[in-house]
């Protein structure tokens, strides 16, 4: 009695130890297919690629779910209002519930990072480093992403367990050097007729190379790491001071009384309480009719305090990286939106197809950039 409980222990073990090997290969090969991926989308969009790793790994089963083998998506989206694509069902928190469908898990990818940077629910996130994957994740928790009270967690168990946080610090060129390399060796080595163990072999050897090229760059970081790392190419890094030629600066002829800021390259200032439109004009050299057309106003009204008036002409599309804004719950009228991030009113009516006195409906997406397609 007692050796075939031991004997079933034993087996049991060792189904546990290969069940859990089976997993842990299936993980780093989807990290090493996707990583080139997710480094790509954090120089566009400015999401962490070891917490699009790390989700996509959670969300998708590493893959393997039946939403990612059906549908393409690897994070979980559900369609929400704005959702215009193909659409799948599952049984998530309800029965038979929408979720996003795509034509391929690229645009999967890409629509978790638009999902994440265009919505006011996730803006605070883009206020961390890039490189702080733990601020990052509880964020993702709190903005209300899963309903898991362990959700975050359980991200940064994968971005530690399997060393993802080495490609936030990964640039571009390298993550395409990367995907290079593994396509050779998809070609080179697996041929249809090589066996399991050559391929097992295959992807050890790729691991420890990925290894060796970790501690490369770290030894190459020692001094650096003193420092917060920042990445340069991200539009929504913060990059370091560059000397300016002092002769190029564009002369304002503002009042010098009061702090004066900048969005989108236009300069305003915020309201004070007390303060009029014509007062404003009067005190920065401005007609009144001047002021008012640069802030989308075709007459005076009541300003209240802390507003943002513009004393330039805003321009006529948002920052590079800003292409488009999702509308949240809370009520927005266009002016509203276009104040925000100083474009024209007329530029962003023209490029959506708006009519005058359009009003915007929560989860519609409005684009900034470009023309709506």
């Amino acid at each position: 009695m007692r050796k075939r409980i031991f004997l079933l222990l034993i087996l049991s073990l060792s189904f546990a130890f290969t069940v859990a090997g089976q997993r842990q290969s299936l993980i780093q090969d989807y990290v090493e297919k996707w990583a080139p991926t997710a480094v790509r989308e954090m120089y566009r969009s400015g999401v962490p690629a070891s917490i699009t790793l790390a989700q996509g790994i959670l969300e998708s089963g590493a893959g393997v779910s039946s939403m990612a083998l059906d549908g393409n998506n690897h994070f979980g989206i559900k369609c929400h209002k704005d959702w215009t694509g193909m659409k799948i069902y599952f049984d998530d928190d309800a029965i038979g519930e929408c979720f996003r469908k795509y034509a391929s898990a690229d645009e999967s990818f890409r629509d978790h990072s638009d999902f994440l940077r265009y919505r006011d629910r996730y803006k605070f996130l883009f206020d961390y480093e890039i490189t702080d994957y733990k601020a990052w994740a509880h964020g993702l928790k709190k903005a209300g992403y899963a309903t898991d009270p362990s959700y975050a967690v359980k991200l940064i168990k994968y971005i530690e367990d399997y060393g993802l946080s080495e490609y936030d610090m990964m640039t571009v060129a390298e993550a395409s050097r990367l995907e290079t390399s593994e396509e050779k060796v998809s070609e080179e080595v697996f041929p249809k007729q090589a066996s399991d163990r050559v391929q097992a072999s295959s992807r050890v050897d790729r691991r420890a190379a990925r290894k060796a090229r970790r501690a490369e760059r770290n030894r190459d970081r020692v001094v650096e790491e003193e420092v917060p790392v920042r990445i340069p190419d991200s539009p929504l890094s913060i990059e370091e001071p560059k000397p300016v030629d002092k002769s190029r600066y564009e002369q304002f002829r503002f009042s010098l009384s009061r702090q004066m800021m900048s969005r989108n390259g236009v300069p305003f200032i915020t309201s004070i309480e007390g303060e009029t439109y014509a007062g404003i004009a009067k005190a920065n050299d401005l007609f009144l009719k001047e002021l008012l057309r640069y802030n989308d106003l075709s007459a005076s009204e009541r300003l209240l305090p802390g507003t943002i008036v513009y004393l330039q002409p805003k321009k006529k599309q948002s920052t590079k990286g800003l292409d488009k804004y999702i509308v949240g719950e809370e009520p927005e009228t266009l002016r509203d939106i276009c104040q925000r991030f100083g474009v024209k009113m007329s530029a962003v009516r023209k490029m959506n197809g708006f009519s005058a006195g359009y009003v915007p409906s929560e989860g519609e997406t409005i684009f900034l950039r470009g023309k709506k397609k």
